[in-house]
């Protein structure tokens, strides 16, 4: 079943729609490569501009070698909405694909939040590779309401969450609040929040930093995850709606806002945004991205 939901998401990519054999045979040749030829890292071309480390077993990263991007719609607006003299916060940063678009490709500045050790260290080594110290501040810590420290998961890739009581193989790590680090720092523009079902730990941590209209848009994974932690969903896209975004579906082809109903977004990784009107102009302005030899 795995293996056939990896084929249907390649195929079924908007990137690939054009490409569908090309991506398969791409797939099969990593899987070949990877499990039997070479077992090391390699470094992809991930756009013009950046590169990527890639080695056997990381999701996230093998998503953008087989469909160049592989959260076609939410890297392409980070792509499209972005600007050099912007700061980004890439929080559940992971290897840091996210980083590498918003400092490597389009120049700005991202505050990185990654709590695994090991994964970080993977972080920091795509931020050498693309030269982006200077542009990077990073941080080993998890995000949550308050300052302490919290058990993690260390064995599932992207997957990686707060650690449930009866989960073994985990590891401690700090916790800090948003508002706490970004404490007199520029406001992010974009916020990214992926932590495996902790969202609402991050935003009840960040009341500050969501309240600063310079903040215009956030890009968050409402998947039902929270659940095992006792949050749901609904209440962190109320918690939005009242700090004034409302969520929306980009499509990059159009360079358009589409704006969905608030109990619709729930479910998905969905794009919050404030100010429609400055957001919408800097996407229809921003310059072009080649993906595959096309330019979007």
């Amino acid at each position: 079943m795995k293996l056939y939901n990896t084929i249907k998401f390649i195929v079924n990519h908007p990137l690939n729609k054009q490409r569908k054999i090309k991506a398969i045979l791409n797939f099969l040749k990593w899987q070949i490569s990877s499990r039997y030829l070479n077992p090391y890292p390699i470094i992809y071309p991930f756009t013009e501009k950046t590169r990527l480390i890639i080695e056997k077993g990381m999701q996230g990263a093998t998503g953008n070698l087989y469909c160049g991007l592989h959260e076609y719609a939410d890297m392409m607006f980070l792509l499209h909405f972005l600007r050099k003299e912007d700061t980004f916060a890439d929080i559940g940063a992971n290897i840091g694909s996210y980083t590498i678009l918003a400092s490597g490709h389009v120049g700005a500045k991202t505050f990185c939040f990654e709590p695994i050790p090991a994964t970080f260290s993977r972080l920091m080594g795509n931020i050498v590779l693309n030269k982006m110290e200077n542009k990077t501040i990073t941080f080993n810590i998890a995000l949550g309401s308050k300052k302490g420290n919290i058990k993690f998961t260390k064995s599932f890739d992207t997957t990686n969450h707060v650690a449930a009581e009866n989960e073994i193989d985990v590891l401690v790590v700090p916790v800090a609040t948003l508002d706490s680090v970004l404490e007199n720092q520029q406001i992010p523009s974009l916020l990214k929040i992926d932590v495996e079902g902790f969202e609402a730990e991050v935003i009840m941590g960040g009341g500050e930093v969501l309240k600063n209209n310079a903040l215009k848009a956030i890009l968050i994974e409402l998947n039902g995850s929270g659940k095992k932690y006792g949050y749901n969903d609904s209440e962190i896209s109320t918690k939005l709606l009242e700090t004034g975004f409302s969520p929306y579906v980009y499509i990059p082809k159009l360079r358009k806002l589409v704006e969905l109903c608030p109990y619709k977004s729930v479910g998905i990784n969905t794009l919050y945004v404030r100010d429609v009107d400055f957001v919408s102009k800097r996407l229809e302005c921003a310059e072009k991205i080649k993906i595959f030899e096309k330019y979007f």
